[in-house]
């Protein structure tokens, strides 16, 4: 079974895709901020889009594998849809609740000795980090898929 999904070149293209996404994020920060941040590699959400790389990839890799014109490929692009939507809509407005959530937080508990854990901000993306995402997960099953 391992061995079949290690074959599997629609399921390589959207993980490496992801992957790709994910590590491409610290140099990115880097650039940006001037400093490094390897935790990056592993939190949702920032430039780009892991999961629109991802859907973007195996979709792509689907469509060129077994035609576009097959069931498959029409599952695959809806769930792509939903996702992109998802990232860039509704946990995109998740991040933008848990920053006024936060702030409410810090005005209501300064001073006080009560321990408040912080909600995680940034767990959707920018529809700009959603198309940069996309392009890349397309980019890269593309070219995993023509050189399978």
């Amino acid at each position: 079974m391992i061995n079949q999904l290690l074959q599997n070149p629609m399921l390589i293209s959207g993980l490496v895709a992801m992957w790709f996404a994910q590590f491409i994020k610290v140099p990115i920060w880097f650039l940006v901020t001037g400093k490094w941040d390897w935790h990056l590699m592993f939190n949702p959400g920032g430039m780009p889009s892991s999961h629109a790389a991802l859907v973007c990839g195996t979709t792509i890799s689907i469509g060129m594998y077994e035609g576009f014109n097959t069931g498959t490929f029409a599952i695959a692009f809806a769930i792509t849809s939903v996702v992109l939507y998802d990232a860039a809509g509704v946990r995109r407005q998740a991040g933008y609740h848990a920053q006024k959530i936060n702030m409410i937080f810090d005005e209501l508990l300064s001073g006080h000795p009560v321990s408040q854990e912080t909600l995680k901000e940034v767990i959707g993306h920018t529809p700009r980090q959603v198309i940069v995402g996309a392009v890349m997960g397309l980019i890269v099953g593309w070219i995993i898929t023509y050189l399978w």
